[in-house]
């Protein structure tokens, strides 16, 4: 007899692909809009100093209700066409995720040395085993939860979220290595992946504050953006400016990130991948005329 897994109905779902098209498309959006928030100062001598004064105004309100949006929207997305699609039960998507996030979240609480923080490795290895927008929920939600139970609320928390969303959207991103000899490679990039973030992260979010940290300033210090400033000089500018300020703080994450990865990435993968073989489950169909059994 040979059997085929089926969805509960016995019937394929197309809309199942075009459902996480959908939420894949919402989240390419909102980094897209993300992504010219943070470049949004660059653009500032079009309106005018007078804005420079002020830095982010309702630009972070906006972003942070878009992100807060598209989290739910790809969250529901996701459900729905695993749902439809034959993987996990909604509610263990999202009693899964939930979890994730709160234990994450919990570690934030743990004392970290200057930029060193545990939450990261969660973050690429939920990424890592489930997917990029697995991984972008994680991400975001991590950080909002977080930010309530550390009192980290602020103007730069939207932005935390988005990052932090890249870092597990683009965890989605790395090749699956399954094979036993090929173990030390996946460790290798994971370990690799969350060194290079650690860097990222930093370089990333000062963009947030970086024009707006000398308000006022009309000439050139070697350090600040002032407007006038042709590209590569504001490319210029902010590296001295990163090397600075920066560098000491996002060496200490991404030597947090890599030491925890290299610690815990094996155990910790292996637990989630015995989660997703287990809301994975799907029943088998049998085929007229079939003899044996395969998976």
């Amino acid at each position: 007899m040979q059997v085929h897994p089926v969805t509960s109905s016995g019937l394929t779902h197309p809309q199942q692909g075009w459902q996480r098209l959908s939420s894949s498309i919402l989240i390419a959006v909102a980094s897209l809009a993300g992504a010219l928030t943070f470049l949004y100062p660059f653009f500032l001598p079009l309106f005018g100093d007078r804005r420079r004064q002020t830095g982010h105004g309702i630009e972070v309100s906006l972003l942070f209700a878009f992100l807060a949006g598209i989290c739910l929207v790809v969250m529901l997305l996701e459900v729905q066409s695993r749902a439809t699609g034959g993987g996990p039960a909604a509610s263990k998507l999202v009693a899964l995720l939930g979890v994730l996030v709160a234990v994450d979240a919990a570690l934030r609480l743990i004392p970290s040395l200057l930029g060193a923080s545990p939450i990261f490795f969660l973050i690429i290895l939920a990424g890592y085993a489930y997917g990029a927008d697995f991984g972008f929920l994680m991400g975001s939600l991590t950080l909002l939860v977080s930010a309530f139970i550390t009192g980290g609320l602020g103007p730069w928390l939207s932005f935390q979220m988005l990052v932090a969303g890249w870092v597990g959207m683009t965890a989605g991103w790395l090749p699956k290595q399954r094979l036993r000899a090929s173990r030390r490679r996946e460790l290798a990039a994971l370990i690799a992946f969350g060194a290079l973030w650690g860097f990222l992260y930093g370089a990333i979010m000062n963009l947030y504050s970086w024009p707006f940290a000398a308000p006022g300033l009309q000439q050139q210090t070697g350090l600040y953006w002032v407007p006038g400033m042709g590209f590569l000089q504001t490319v210029d500018t902010y590296a001295r400016f990163y090397l600075a300020t920066s560098l000491v703080y996002d060496l200490f994450r991404a030597a947090a990130n890599a030491l925890l990865l290299g610690l815990l990435a094996r155990p910790v993968v292996a637990m989630l991948d015995r989660y997703r073989t287990r809301f994975s489950w799907q029943p088998w169909s049998r085929l007229d005329g079939a003899t044996e059994m395969i998976p």
